[in-house]
């Protein structure tokens, strides 16, 4: 069993990854009470998402020749820089289009900082990798339990919801004196091809595994993208909470998720990735049936951090099996077109929720959420059987299926 050894550059990408947690789980309770002010549709609200979706595009494009320029490390604090700027801009403009084009930057930069913290994390820890990814996101859900309750307190003292983003650049002057004072550098070069590799990437083709996960990760990212935008408005709608109340919920989620991950890091050492990641599916299912289905805001809140629970392990695992098969010269590109990924899964699902929400509300809306689940667990199955054969190798062990 491989064994999961955390030194000080782990702990600081643990730090970074968290950083951009506290704004996306922040993100989407601030959508429905931006939407408010603006005056717009729930569709037009969801065009924030598509932002999300074309900054995810650019930054997948950016990172690897990035990294290539100035270093892994270097683009990570580049990422965290960016979302500074973009938050602040975020807070102090009103208009939508100015809106958008401020959370176009925010997902730019971080993507700039998940691709970095995945490639280090990746090469730093090899077959631990996928418990090292698991814990990684166990910080960044960690971290965004904290920005919907902040919202939520902040809403309900009438204060709005801008001082969050106050805290968010904040944060991350903070862990980066931290990593100065500490003197915490992470690795700049990307690792250098084994022959056992060179062929493959020399071809410019990541295997089909890979292209299986890149799919998953578009799927799976849809059903997170949805909950966390708009998990306040059934919240609203149907268990009848108040606004504040709503907003501060959806911290329930991602307090399953940070639950789902810590636990995950270590069933990620003994299981194998497809497997673990069917059970996960499963247990998303459950806690989304208990949450559409209650009519009180206790048993909603109930269902979500089931939900959280089962979601908490999507990511880490996909993005871990992705970057596994294609290899450690070919991790820099296989990172940023997971990018893409979660571009297409942010873009397309929350617009098209939306539209299904204006004309018959967001509980029936929600009902798109199975149907997510049950492609995901499809993928899953067809990944675990790609993984079994020999051409979709390189992978550790610890990204097989037995």
């Amino acid at each position: 069993m491989p064994r999961l050894t955390r030194d000080s550059i782990t702990w600081l990408t643990y730090a970074q990854l968290g950083l951009w947690g506290f704004f996306l789980y922040g993100f989407g309770p601030v959508v429905p009470l931006l939407r408010d002010e603006q005056g717009t549709s729930a569709a037009v609200a969801g065009l924030h998402s598509t932002a999300i979706a074309v900054g995810a595009l650019l930054g997948g494009a950016a990172f690897a020749p990035l990294a290539r320029r100035v270093g892994r490390g270097t683009a990570s604090w580049v990422g965290l820089v960016g979302v500074a700027v973009g938050v602040t801009a975020f807070g102090t403009l009103r208009p939508l289009p100015a809106t958008l084009a401020s959370v176009v930057v925010i997902a730019t930069a971080g993507m700039l900082v998940i691709s970095g913290v995945s490639v280090v994390l990746t090469a730093r820890h090899g077959e631990a990798a996928p418990a090292a990814l698991t814990e990684a996101n166990a910080a960044c859900a960690g971290m965004g339990i904290l920005a919907p309750l902040v919202i939520g307190a902040s809403v309900a003292a009438g204060l709005g919801w801008r001082p969050v983003l106050a805290v968010e650049v904040a944060l991350i002057a903070s862990v980066a004196l931290a990593a100065r004072l500490f003197r915490v550098r992470l690795p700049q070069l990307p690792v250098t091809p084994g022959p056992a590799v060179a062929g493959a990437v020399a071809s410019g083709r990541l295997p089909r595994a890979y292209w299986i996960a890149w799919v998953l990760m578009a799927v799976t990212g849809s059903i997170e993208v949805c909950l966390s935008l708009w998990t306040a408005d059934v919240l609203r709608s149907h268990a009848g909470m108040s606004s504040g109340g709503a907003s501060g919920a959806v911290a329930a989620i991602v307090c399953g998720m940070f639950l789902g991950r810590l636990a995950g890091g270590r069933f990620a050492l003994q299981w194998p990735p497809a497997s673990l990641l069917l059970a996960a599916l499963a247990v998303s299912l459950g806690g989304f049936t208990v949450f559409w289905l209650a009519p009180v805001g206790w048993l909603a809140v109930t269902g979500l951090v089931v939900l959280g629970l089962g979601n908490a392990l999507h990511y880490p695992l996909a993005i871990s099996i992705a970057l596994a098969v294609a290899g450690p010269a070919a991790a820099d590109k296989a990172a940023g077109w997971a990018s893409y990924s979660m571009g297409v899964g942010f873009g397309i699902a929350p617009v098209a929720l939306g539209a299904v929400a204006d004309g018959v509300g967001p509980h029936l809306a929600f009902l798109l959420l199975p149907g997510f689940i049950a492609a995901a667990a499809l993928l899953t199955v067809r990944l675990g059987r790609a993984l079994r054969t020999p051409t979709s190798a390189p992978a550790p062990a610890s990204a097989r299926c037995a």
